[in-house]
């Protein structure tokens, strides 16, 4: 595993070293109004004493410019220069706006990420992508910038509620579905439950760094860890203009997972069985997504937006058996309003 992510009770420790070198200038910590609460007095003993804060508010809906603008402020205001750290105390929605933020001030200063949701443990935090929401689109804007350091301390997970437990899941059951069948076999008769999370982030995000190694910027096998999120960005950024509908991004994968399951069975690529396997698990952790057949089509025009197309070509990873992904896989707007219409008829 990579060396610059560090799991478990000595992950906290390594980032007060890290902190404490002679080449940090300054120590910024980027919190949202959950992690202030929930998670800042675990970090506190591990950070210099005269580090500054800042707080922008918790939720998808924040996770814009305007947020940026309060952080890229905050450094100015304190005269932050480009020996300062920036560490990323959160979910996804911190992780990723702060390596952004941290990425474009001053053309670049340096940012760790201390992921404390198991979405950011195992899939945001981990690979080098940075970016915020746009007009509506997930993750419109963004770059690809290697954090200095990741540091995972499982115990963060005990602030957190089981529904985004839950939704990190998502993107352990989407490493299983994509590359490794023996996982998603014994694990789909286990339950989603445990007391140690710890060796499934270290399996998990093992899994991705060794994709991500092969492929940094996303030109060809890095593709497949986007499974489920053709459809499932497109609806959750459709169920994000629909106030007091808003689905979490694993919840909306989850069923992105089971509607580009379905087009695979439509290309051949899986069989009725493995989708029947895929969906009485993914329907035994999560509650189905709500929405009329009638929204299928706005839904899925979402997609036209999704930052693996190829001109009007929606490029999606399918599935080729559990276990195997594929990337490059052509979908039309009918398709993924015709799974989405699938998806819909199920019974949960």
């Amino acid at each position: 595993m990579d060396n610059s992510v560090i799991i478990g009770p000595e992950a906290l420790p390594a980032l007060a070293e890290l902190l404490q070198r002679p080449a940090v200038s300054r120590v910024f910590v980027l919190v949202d109004g959950n992690t202030a609460r929930q998670c800042l007095p675990l970090l506190l003993p591990h950070l210099p004493a005269d580090y500054k804060l800042i707080e922008i508010p918790a939720g998808e809906e924040y996770k814009t410019l305007a947020s940026c603008d309060t952080v890229w402020g905050e450094l100015t205001a304190q005269h932050a220069d480009r020996h300062a750290v920036l560490v990323n105390l959160g979910g996804g929605v911190v992780t990723d706006l702060g390596g952004f933020a941290a990425a474009l001030y001053k053309r670049g200063i340096r940012f760790v990420q201390v992921p404390t949701t198991l979405l950011a443990q195992v899939d945001a935090s981990v690979g080098g992508k940075t970016g915020v929401d746009f007009q509506g689109y997930k993750n419109q804007l963004g770059v690809f910038q290697a954090p200095a350091g990741v540091f995972i301390a499982p115990k963060f997970l005990e602030t957190l509620d089981p529904r985004q437990l839950k939704s990190g899941y998502a993107e352990v059951v989407k490493h299983w579905l994509i590359a490794d069948a023996d996982a998603f076999n014994t694990n789909r008769r286990l339950g989603w439950l445990t007391d140690d999370w710890t060796s499934i982030i270290r399996e998990s995000v093992a899994l991705k760094q060794r994709i991500v190694a092969s492929d940094p910027l996303e030109a060809g096998p890095r593709k497949l860890l986007n499974f489920g999120h053709t459809v499932g960005h497109a609806l959750e950024s459709y169920l994000l203009t629909q106030p007091g509908r808003e689905a979490l991004h694993g919840e909306a994968v989850a069923a992105g997972m089971v509607c580009e399951s379905w087009l695979s069975v439509q290309r051949g690529l899986l069989s009725a069985e493995e989708l029947d396997k895929i969906e009485t698990f993914i329907f035994s952790v999560f509650d189905k997504l709500d929405f009329v057949t009638l929204e299928t089509n706005a839904i899925a025009e979402f997609a036209l937006q999704d930052k693996k197309n190829a001109g009007a070509t929606i490029n999606c990873t399918l599935l080729e058996g559990i276990g195997h992904g594929v990337y490059d896989q052509p979908v039309t707007v009918a398709e993924i309003a015709e799974s989405l219409r699938y998806y819909h008829r199920l019974q949960a």
